[in-house]
């Protein structure tokens, strides 16, 4: 059975048959009898949403998102800086200095070595640039935005990917189930072949056949195990568990009547998804994301008005004043307005124009096949819905006749008036007709109720 058909009791479904008080006292006698934790599909998604490394890394890429925001906002302010210089001079061929009188008589003190100091405070305010700073700012957002729908989706891959496995283990849980019955009634029919033998009615080769076919049931058992235990391990890995902590999944069935539920309208199903995937409002937000950086680019065309303001002073060794006294004799203070015209710059900004209106391009191709691929997976949910559902109807009436051939078969093969080979055609067809009416019920329901989920009715998992 292809498991792509099998993502049913996901996105999907509640179970339809079990209330939730029966389903929490089986759980509960499930865990007390086993020991281990039996966990429903919103159990193992709700655990993935928390844990999951991939959905972790998604939740630091939006709070990357959120720091550009808030540095392109910040971006709106004036800077402001202060900045202090010391440095010391040698003047080694220097031969005059300051001159003191000293008892009557002239020193003149020569310092080769002297100090200097400088202080200032500054700011710089971008009063325009062509609104490049606000456009940068909407730009951000909408990746802030993008970064969280983008998030979303991948949630909604990783709730497909856990249902997938799943399903898979629910599945395999019914085909043991039939294979178990199935056993039954071989080494039913192998027992009788002894008795058959031994009255002279059947010969060995006729009974090493029901025997082998006994030997062939055990071990589809032990296969459909093995495949359960493997997917468990790969839905432990997913989900982050260590390899040392044990679970199972809560098994439900689907009565047939869901499968003959009335199937959505495909137009209202593609309308509505179009409304509420985040996968199309990501693609939206990618047109407009890269809207705003054409204008941005254009901005590179446009002059730029700056305020600036500064304040300093500075200090010398070499003045006889002392250091409090330069301090307040060489302050000075400065602002100013800037305008810069930008005239020639080598065809860089109608580069980046240019660029930006392709990525415009780039992003609406993009969204139409993103639409594209959206309305083929619906419209496929659809033609399967529609063909699975009739398989269904079919195959039920199938199941019915079968089992009324076969019941006749065995009875007539009891009796010794039917032998081995037609017993053994009767039960393959019997199980085949099963296995159809299985696979034709889930597939129906699965497509059913993925047209529900692209619908939006269905909810969160």
């Amino acid at each position: 059975m292809n498991i792509k058909y099998l993502i049913i009791m996901s996105i999907l479904l509640p179970p339809a048959t079990i209330s939730a008080e029966e389903t929490a006292e089986a759980r509960l006698a499930n865990e007390a009898a086993e020991g281990v934790k039996v966990w429903t599909l919103k159990d193992c998604i709700r655990h993935a949403m928390e844990n999951n490394i991939s959905l972790k890394k998604n939740q630091v890429s939006i709070l990357s998102a959120q720091e550009d925001v808030m540095q392109s906002k910040a971006a709106l302010l004036p800077t402001l800086s202060a900045s202090t210089n010391q440095s010391v001079g040698w003047k080694p061929w220097m031969n005059s200095g300051m001159s003191t009188v000293t008892n009557g008589t002239v020193v003149n003190n020569v310092n080769k070595t002297y100090y200097n100091g400088s202080y200032s405070i500054s700011s710089q305010w971008t009063l325009w640039n062509g609104n490049r700073n606000r456009n940068t700012i909407k730009q951000n957002r909408m990746t802030l935005e993008k970064a969280e729908l983008d998030s979303a989706t991948n949630a909604n891959a990783l709730k497909e990917q856990i249902a997938d496995l799943y399903v898979q283990i629910l599945y395999l849980n019914e085909a043991i189930k039939v294979n178990q019955q199935t056993l039954e009634t071989s080494k039913k029919n192998e027992e009788r072949g002894r008795e058959m033998v031994e009255v002279g009615k059947m010969s060995k080769a006729d009974l090493a056949q029901l025997t082998a076919q006994t030997k062939q049931d055990e071990y589809n058992i032990v296969s459909a195990q093995a495949q359960v235990d493997k997917a468990k391990t790969q839905l432990r890995q997913i989900l982050e568990l260590d390899a040392n902590v044990e679970f199972d999944v809560y098994v439900t069935e689907e009565s047939d009547e869901s499968a003959l539920q009335v199937i959505p309208s495909l137009q209202t199903v593609y309308d509505n998804a179009l409304a509420t995937r985040p996968e199309i409002a990501s693609g939206l937000l990618a047109i407009e994301n890269q809207k705003l950086g054409v204008k941005i680019a254009k901005a590179g065309k446009l002059p730029q008005i700056s305020l600036n303001a500064s304040l300093g002073t500075s200090t010398t060794s070499m003045n006889s004043n002392d250091w409090g006294k330069q301090m307040k004799t060489n302050f000075d203070g400065m602002a100013g307005l800037s305008v810069s015209l930008p005239l020639f710059d080598n065809r860089s900004t109608k580069t980046n124009v240019n660029k930006a209106q392709l990525n415009v391009i780039n992003a609406e191709l993009d969204l139409q096949n993103k639409r594209k691929t959206l309305y083929s997976t619906i419209e496929g949910y659809w033609i399967d819905a529609n063909t699975n559902q009739q398989k269904f109807i079919a195959a039920t009436a199938s199941v019915e006749s079968m089992q009324t051939s076969y019941d006749l078969l065995s009875e007539q093969f009891r009796l010794g008036l039917k032998n081995i080979v037609e017993l053994m055609t009767g039960k393959n067809n019997l199980v085949n007709a099963q296995q159809n009416k299985l696979q034709s019920k889930y597939m129906t329901i699965l497509d059913i109720q993925m047209l529900k989920f692209y619908n939006g009715e269905e909810g969160e998992l």
